[in-house]
């Protein structure tokens, strides 16, 4: 049990985020600290996966969709493996201190990727091991407030922090979303890796008051609110980069070679995603916060309705995630087809009850081919 969860006020989350502190009385004031730098938040319930070997960085870059093969000590990155269809399997947030590499995932996704990465090592010299056992990782938007409750594990003499690229997007990237008004701009998330055993001398920080501590649902209230996708959460079998502006941070689209790049790349410059990633704003009036999984419905008035006739309701999606934020009030993210129009009244079917959604676009319904291919005249037409 994290060290965290015996702190006055703390309440344990449940669900992904099952073993650490959801809140400790007072979400609302916990994002804000948060938010502003003085706050960290346990996330010590993600997995961690080392990688070791004077080979790792070219056998990662081969594999993932990132370009990793020259990546710097201390310097961040964020990769996905994809299947051959480019359905996304795995997600890492990847810092490697010149020895060795170390990756952030999901808690329940530690063995697989250790599992899936440890049978293409082939002839190469690497080493992969999941170290989660040993390893635990804390957040915070400054690293002020990391370096106030415990000093990052550097086993190389580098500090395993690891900064999130969302904020900026990387240089081979794409953008769906404009950058513009974008909220990525205020997300300075860190996630430092630490000693598991270093988690006592952080809760420690906390309860002497050389830093305060927010709960998992703040984190997730800002994360949801820059638009910021998570892969136990919005990825689903089906998921490809395109549909949850992936590719902003986590793929290179000046590399090639690895499993999935042939529908990145044709998804990309001929077609158009299939779904879409879109914020929702919720009414709150009957306080009922949607939960993963509940369907989103259109709802579509005919311009001379029939007398007594309904207006027509239609499935377009499912929410993904949902917190309250301390501003914007109940917010989602959800995955919606690619064709529902941006002005279409959404209703989310939640607890029995119907709450309306006004639709934000984060992948935009007219998100289209970065190519334009010319049409070729057809066989026998005259110009």
């Amino acid at each position: 049990m994290s060290a965290f969860l015996a702190l006055p006020g703390a309440v344990a989350a449940e669900g992904v985020d099952a073993g650490v502190p959801s809140h400790y009385g007072d979400p609302m004031r916990e994002q804000r600290s948060l938010e502003r730098g003085r706050a960290i938040v346990d996330l010590s319930n993600r997995g961690v996966v080392r990688v070791t070997g004077p080979d790792r960085l070219g056998w990662l870059h081969s594999m993932a969709s990132q370009a990793l093969d020259r990546l710097a000590p201390g310097e961040s990155a964020e990769a996905l493996f994809l299947d051959a269809n480019g359905h996304i399997e795995h997600v890492a947030h990847l810092v490697d201190d010149g020895e060795q590499s170390w990756l952030v995932v999901e808690g329940a996704e530690a063995p697989a990727l250790a599992g899936f990465l440890d049978r293409m090592r082939f002839m190469l010299r690497v080493e992969v091991a999941d170290v989660t056992a040993d390893y635990a990782v804390l957040g915070a938007f400054s690293v002020e407030a990391l370096d106030a409750a415990v000093p990052a594990a550097s086993p190389a003499g580098v500090p395993l922090d690891w900064r999130d690229p969302w904020r900026t997007g990387t240089a081979g990237g794409h953008r769906y979303a404009a950058d513009a008004g974008h909220p990525a701009s205020a997300y300075t998330l860190v996630e430092r890796i630490v000693p598991r055993a270093a988690l006592a001398d952080a809760a420690a920080a906390v309860a002497a008051g050389r830093v305060e501590a927010a709960g998992c649902l703040a984190a997730e209230a800002l994360r949801i609110a820059a638009w910021r996708p998570r892969f136990a959460t919005e990825v689903d079998e089906k998921s490809i980069p395109h549909e949850l502006d992936w590719l902003r941070s986590a793929v290179d689209l000046h590399k090639g070679c690895y499993k999935g790049q042939e529908t990145v790349a044709k998804v990309l410059n001929l077609g158009r995603p299939p779904r879409r990633l879109v914020l929702l704003h919720l009414d709150g009036s009957d306080t009922v916060l949607p939960v993963h999984g509940d369907p989103v419905v259109g709802v579509k008035v005919r311009p001379e309705p029939a007398e007594g006739e309904a207006p027509e309701r239609k499935n377009v999606g499912q929410v993904t995630s949902s917190a309250m934020h301390y501003e914007l009030g109940p917010i989602a993210l959800a995955v919606v087809k690619r064709a529902v129009p941006a002005a279409l009244e959404l209703i989310v079917e939640s607890h029995g009850i119907d709450v309306a959604a006004a639709q934000v676009e984060i992948v935009p319904a007219d998100a289209g081919a970065a190519i334009d291919v010319p049409r070729l005249p057809r066989l026998g037409a005259r110009p």
